[in-house]
């Protein structure tokens, strides 16, 4: 007896590591997009046009890449069908759309129409592509996140959609595009190989050309300290460490909960505005942040906490929304027929 406990233990433990550093992925991600946006909006309004910002996005992270895509050939077993549909999912078409939305709107704009809409996306869009049928608190909290992002945007940023709805609807064609990167590294199990091929050395080899010999430039009027931070942050930061821990946390704990964490930008961008930039929050403004994280919780935990899904013992496999995936069959253990799980990485 004392050695199925152990046992089981040791199962629940190991069912748990992926959850655990997928909620810690969603972490980073939100402090990486907080201050992509705030780095973007200045980019975009600078002498660099969007075309140099989305260059500088596929070239550095593509020739980062190409050495360890080559090495590796992550493409195969992946299809073409599917490198060319994650590829223009993470193409130009995207960033471009985003980009062009800093023109328009402000940096908060983004964080609502981006960000605030992407837990509604993911599920609308899960339901229509693979049928997945929300549950209940799901949309409860993807409601109250939305809800507290319009309401800190109101006491930011003096929001105004009759100036700025060019950007807003660039922001939500941006928010689709990225829902949809979402739900099939999770769908698919996108590695970390495959979102280097897919998201930096696909779209560099096809967008840098293009670039270089038609599209507008401002390289040679921008000053050097704004090229660098330009050049680092846009080519690193979200297009490499940002894409895989994204496909990470939708592989580990689901496309839902992952779109529910990016919902925290508009409020990690909000406290770059306050301890950076010396911006005061009215009363307000907290209570949509204490409304944000009620919501983040309801479709983090909704349902049946997956602590205690990982233990059953009858094989039950764990909901899709978690990984690692158990699958049962039958072994003997003392005589008696228990699940044998088996851990996919």
């Amino acid at each position: 007896m004392w050695f199925l406990q152990i046992q089981h233990v040791v199962f629940s433990l190991r069912a748990l590591q992926g959850p655990f550093t997928g909620y810690i992925a969603a972490g980073l991600v939100v402090v990486v997009w907080s201050f992509w946006l705030v780095i973007s909006r200045l980019g975009a309004t600078s002498t660099l046009t969007i075309y140099d910002l989305a260059a500088m996005r596929y070239g550095v992270s593509g020739l980062i890449s190409l050495p360890l895509v080559m090495w590796f050939k992550p493409w195969r077993g992946m299809g073409w069908y599917r490198v060319g549909l994650l590829s223009f999912i993470l193409s130009p078409v995207y960033i471009l759309m985003v980009f062009a939305g800093f023109l328009f709107a402000p940096v908060a704009h983004a964080g609502v129409f981006m960000n605030g809409f992407l837990p509604l996306f993911s599920i609308l869009l899960g339901f229509v592509l693979f049928k997945t049928k929300p549950l209940r608190f799901h949309m409860y909290g993807a409601c109250l996140i939305l809800s507290a992002a319009i309401i800190l945007t109101f006491n930011t940023s003096g929001f105004s959609l009759s100036q700025n709805w060019k950007g807003d609807l660039f922001f939500l064609l941006g928010g689709a595009f990225f829902a949809c990167y979402v739900l099939l590294s999770r769908h698919w199990q996108i590695n970390t190989l495959q979102v280097l091929l897919c998201g930096a050395v696909v779209n560099a080899l096809f967008y840098m050309p293009v670039w270089f010999l038609t599209l507008p430039s401002g390289l040679a009027q921008t000053e050097t300290d704004v090229l660098v931070l330009q050049l680092v942050y846009q080519g690193l930061i979200p297009n490499l460490f940002g894409l895989i821990m994204i496909a990470h946390a939708s592989r580990t704990i689901g496309a839902e909960v992952t779109s529910a964490w990016m919902a925290f930008v508009p409020a990690g961008a909000t406290f770059l505005g306050v301890y950076i930039l010396n911006e005061t929050l009215p009363p307000s403004s907290w209570a949509a942040l204490a409304l944000l994280t009620f919501g983040l919780c309801l479709v983090s935990f909704a349902g049946k906490s997956f602590w205690h899904r990982a233990l059953t013992d009858d094989g039950t496999p764990v909901p899709k929304s978690i990984r690692p995936v158990f699958t049962a069959s039958s072994a003997s253990i003392s005589g008696a027929n228990k699940p044998r799980v088996k851990f996919t990485p």
